[in-house]
């Protein structure tokens, strides 16, 4: 199964760009898939942004990775 996060992109340098994923968590991705613009969010995975979404989606979706990582902090 494959997972990809989204983040909000905060910097770009050339093909890579700082990407905010929330709660202190920066990382650096590469971003040569996508045409990206500092302040959109993209969805990343295993380091190289593929989709560029709305701050909408991004909400949406990271509301649901937040359900489901508290669901699993529950779990025995």
């Amino acid at each position: 199964m494959c997972l990809a996060v989204p983040g909000k992109v905060l910097e770009i340098d050339r093909n890579h760009a700082k990407v905010d994923f929330g709660g202190g968590a920066l990382r650096e991705v590469d971003i040569t898939l996508v045409d990206v613009e500092v302040g959109q969010y993209v969805l990343v995975h295993t380091g190289y942004a593929i989709q560029v979404m709305s701050e909408d989606e991004a909400q949406k979706t990271l509301a649901l990775w937040r359900e489901i990582l508290d669901s699993t902090a529950r779990d025995p």
